[in-house]
């Protein structure tokens, strides 16, 4: 069996992993044909398909139409919703102009990650009686404990005010939830990842194993934990680790790619640089089960394409299919990114291409002819098997990449000193950039470069206090916008209270 943790689908699962909210519409499902809670978990085969449960989850990053990286772009000084019309997606047009509200927050953002909960805690209930090696149980249980960080911590950034839920719950239990306070939430992150550290490998086999954590992923998750709670010296010494010598190899294998464009090559999964990767396949998805589990596709691929393209000049436009025209970027973004060695692989510019008559394209909503060309396929990557071609692409992304952990170290290093210098450094270097004094501004103005439409910028501008002035023009306000709206239907027949702004 390969055991690469891709996107599956799984055929033995419980019932109850089919649960995906904390309402009332899943707690009845029909066990017919599935191997239920008695009867699983018997071997480590099964162990096995469990835990490829839980990391299911971490397809959220691209995956489906209601997806980190468009969804967060969106929210953004760099990059509009877009799509075909300003209706194209209530959650992502709302989230775009900051008319979020309880009703158009799509309620995966909330469902998707507590089902990655419940798996990893009914997962870490099954294992101490499954018979098997108790280096590959410990392993194992790790792997679930962190998972469940990693999704606790998407929640809280986005939520602020989330249950926290340790074990599997009975259905009348979901009514009585209370939401927890952060710092209680936070703490249990960094206890799930701190204790599962030791019990996981080094590096892995990518061949076999490509997208399992390893103890580099996990600290560097834990790193990104520490920062966003403002504890600065903790996150230095967890990315310090990960990092290693700037511009060098880490303990753990990591270092930066020579080539920045390489980065976006769709068959360079698992690379050096690769830190926290999602990964995606050609499986033949179909729109069925499209968002679901057993959808491997990466769905940002089609959504950032231009509609109705037409390639008129082959020695000037690039080969396309066509695709949604969501994430275009702003004119200032645009500006922005003026001479940055880093531009091309970012930014298509079907505009230019457009009014030298070497292509065409139809513009959709906020159009701006600025496309994302890091998730942007060529005609080359569209799927011929059977299923559906638009939700067949198969590019990995990276949740977390080495570069994005040099600047979180030299931001917690507070922009100052030889060690924080030397990181910023690394990274201007690897795209041929000559060194600029360190700062907190040149930090953020290099993660703005760098990570473009990578779907971080929006956490980065709450995180800084920044938000408030950057997205003013989009209708952000301070105190409110900072978190999202928890979903209204999670608030039915529930203790679950709204967040503050909203109704």
């Amino acid at each position: 069996m390969k055991r690469n943790i891709k996107i599956l689908a799984i055929t033995v699962l419980t019932a109850s992993m089919l649960l995906t909210s904390c309402s009332e519409d899943f707690l009845e499902v029909d066990p017919s044909g599935l191997n239920v809670e008695d009867n699983y978990y018997r071997n480590e085969t099964e162990a096995f398909a469990g835990l490829v449960g839980v990391y299911d989850m971490v397809r959220k990053n691209s995956g489906g139409f209601e997806n980190m990286i468009t969804m967060f772009n969106a929210g953004s000084d760099d990059q509009f919703a877009g799509g075909g019309s300003s209706s194209d997606g209530a959650g992502i047009q709302s989230f775009s102009n900051y008319t979020i509200n309880s009703n158009t927050i799509p309620r995966s953002f909330w469902d998707d990650y507590y089902r990655g909960i419940y798996r990893a805690n009914l997962l870490l209930t099954k294992l101490p009686g499954v018979p098997m090696n108790e280096t590959t149980k410990a392993r194992f249980a790790s792997e679930a404990k962190i998972l469940r960080a990693y999704y606790y911590f998407n929640l809280v950034r986005m939520f602020k005010n989330v249950p926290l839920i340790l074990e599997p719950l009975t259905p009348s239990q979901y009514y009585s939830l209370t939401q927890a306070n952060p710092a209680e939430v936070y703490a249990q992150i960094e206890a799930d990842i701190t204790g599962s550290i030791a019990d996981l490998p080094m590096t892995v086999n990518v061949s076999t194993d490509g997208g399992r954590l390893t103890q580099g992923s996990a600290r560097a998750i834990l790193g990104k934990v520490y920062l966003y709670q403002g504890k600065n010296a903790q996150a230095a010494a967890e990315l310090a680790q990960v990092n290693g010598t700037p511009g060098g190899v880490s303990q753990y294998g990591y270092s930066l790619l020579t080539n920045y464009n390489d980065l976006w090559n769709f068959s360079n999964k698992f690379n050096s640089e690769s830190v926290l990767e999602v990964a995606h396949s050609a499986q033949g998805s179909y729109w069925g089960i499209w968002g679901g589990n057993s959808d491997e596709g990466n769905t940002v691929n089609v959504m950032v394409g231009p509609r109705s393209y037409v390639r008129l000049n082959s020695a000037f436009a690039p080969d396309l299919p066509s695709g949604w025209s969501f994430n275009v970027f702003t004119e200032d973004f645009y500006t922005f990114m003026q001479g940055d060695p880093r531009f091309n692989a970012t930014i298509l510019d079907l505009k230019a291409l457009k009014q030298a008559g070497h292509a065409d394209y139809i513009g959709g909503y906020q159009d701006t002819g600025y496309f994302l060309n890091k998730f942007m396929p060529k005609q080359a990557d569209v799927y011929s098997g059977p299923g559906d071609a638009v939700l067949n692409y198969r590019q990995n992304t990276y949740a977390i990449r080495l570069a994005d952990t040099y600047l979180m170290e030299a931001e917690a290093l507070g922009g100052t000193g030889s060690r924080a210098q030397a990181l910023l450094d690394a990274v201007r270097s690897r795209v041929g950039l000559a060194s600029v004094p360190v700062s907190l501004n040149a930090i953020k103005e290099e993660r703005r470069r760098e990570l473009a439409g990578e779907g971080h910028r929006w956490f980065d501008l709450v995180r800084w206090g920044d938000a408030p002035t950057k997205l003013a023009s989009r209708g952000f306000v301070a105190g409110k916008n900072e978190i999202l709206p928890i979903p209204a239907f999670e608030l039915e027949s529930t203790q679950i209270v709204q967040n503050p702004g909203y109704n």
